[in-house]
């Protein structure tokens, strides 16, 4: 993830915890990374993406939590 994308991300996950509606971590940037299998824009797996629409609010905050995970764990 470039250092762009990482930052964009982040700051979008400012105040999601407090937040009554999760927005989505979609940045407009849809490809898939073959090495990682994530997104190179949100940084969601195929099964995280396909699951956004119909996931209740917890679900779309724990995955909010794992991609800020993700962000943390990236050189």
């Amino acid at each position: 993830m470039s250092s762009e994308t990482k930052r964009f991300l982040l700051e979008k996950a400012s105040g999601i915890e407090l937040a009554d509606f999760v927005p989505s971590p979609c940045i407009s940037v849809c490809r898939m990374d073959p090495a990682t299998g994530l997104c190179e824009g949100c940084w969601r797996t195929l099964d995280e993406i396909a699951r956004w629409g119909g996931a209740p609010e917890e679900e779309r905050r724990a995955i909010w939590q794992a991609l800020l995970q993700r962000a943390r764990e990236e050189p």
